[in-house]
């Protein structure tokens, strides 16, 4: 073997760790295996209290034998959650269906309710609530992050219903959509008007 021969060993082993390199960041960054991996959740609507076994009334008999008959105080009902606004997600850079709601808590807080959410897993998911406007198509795939927006935090699941917890201070005027937010490559995967 001639002088261009081993030259060319160390070439190759070069090239083939670098080449292997480059895969391995590409498979970090792309994460392709997340396009046939779905994660459900199934959260229940906060801020309502569960059912709970109330002590049995008292018998005629024991009414009777007990205190004079006086008339119970009626316990106060709960506040009901209230939804403030709701939309229905469209798709944009993946298929997205689903319906989303903003809703006041008997707390006062607020929380985005994501219903029958189905959507493509990715990398770095997020659900936003922004002040840009819901655009069809492509045109609609990069405005959310031109604007105003608070990052409600990871998207829990690609399928089902989730509760993200709006941060208490946050002024909602002009907060009129919410969007599913891949912030790796700053795209929208689906988004709704909240009207």
């Amino acid at each position: 073997m001639g002088r261009g021969g081993r030259r060319r060993g160390p070439l190759v082993a070069g090239i083939l760790v670098v080449a292997v390199a480059l895969a391995g960041v590409g498979l970090y960054w792309f994460q392709p295996w997340k396009l046939w991996q779905d994660e459900t959740v199934q959260e229940a609507l906060p801020g309502l209290a569960a059912p709970t076994s109330a002590a049995p009334e008292p018998t005629v008999s024991e009414a009777a034998e007990s205190a004079p008959a006086a008339k119970p105080t009626p316990k106060p009902t709960p506040e009901a959650p209230r939804t403030l606004s709701r939309g229905t997600l469209i798709s944009h850079e993946h298929t997205t269906t689903g319906t989303v709601q903003l809703i006041r808590l008997p707390d006062g807080s607020h929380t985005v309710r994501l219903e029958n959410l189905d959507t493509s897993n990715g990398p770095d998911l997020r659900v936003w609530l922004t002040d840009a406007p819901v655009k069809e198509g492509k045109a609609g795939w990069h405005v959310f992050d031109d604007g105003q927006y608070v990052s409600l935090g990871k998207l829990k699941g690609n399928k089902g219903d989730q509760n993200y917890t709006v941060p208490a201070g946050t002024d909602l005027t002009g907060l009129t959509s919410v969007a599913i937010w891949c912030d790796r490559f700053d795209v929208s995967f689906g988004a709704a008007a909240l009207a």
